[in-house]
């Protein structure tokens, strides 16, 4: 199962209070399996093998990547959506989840190779969840980048973290 980092609010916190200047959301306690289901959904990004389990059959898909949009619907074609950008294997070497009220938000660094060369990208997914699966995803990607723009942008910008 790879590791997933969970940020969660404090318990003496209300949902909606601010900690460290942003709002909270509540958070689900351990035992509702979004740690779980958050860890299978990165297996697959990993692999591009869906565990049982992750998505609903009728799942929806509104993914965003940079001046294009496209919806898939259906756990196939979800599947089918995600290979044609990332065919092959790769890996997610860094995760942040944050449970949200009908769900959990999941954002990721992903790296990978390919015949041209290496990627990286990072991406935000909103999922929605119902009977322990995913129903309802939307995906931020920051789009592709490959070895040669990574390096322009580690010559040109310095970050504070990583």
């Amino acid at each position: 199962m790879p590791n997933i980092r969970n940020e969660t609010t404090p318990a003496a916190v209300a949902p909606g209070d601010e900690v460290a200047g942003r709002a909270t959301d509540p958070v689900r306690t351990a035992g509702s399996g979004l740690s779980e289901l958050a860890g299978k959904f990165v297996s697959f990004l990993e692999t591009g093998k869906l565990p049982a389990g992750t998505f609903s059959a009728d799942v929806f898909c509104d993914f965003t990547m940079p001046q294009w949009r496209l919806h898939a619907q259906g756990s196939d074609n979800v599947v089918a959506l995600r290979l044609a950008g990332h065919p092959g294997p790769g890996r997610v070497p860094r995760s942040r989840l944050d449970a949200t009220q009908t769900g959990f938000v999941l954002e990721v660094e992903e790296r990978w190779e390919d015949d041209g060369g290496s990627w990286y990208c990072r991406e935000l997914f909103r999922a929605d969840v119902a009977d322990g699966v995913i129903c309802e995803l939307s995906v931020y990607c920051t789009g592709d980048w490959d070895a040669e723009l990574e390096a322009t942008h580690a010559g040109t910008v310095q970050l504070i973290r990583p």
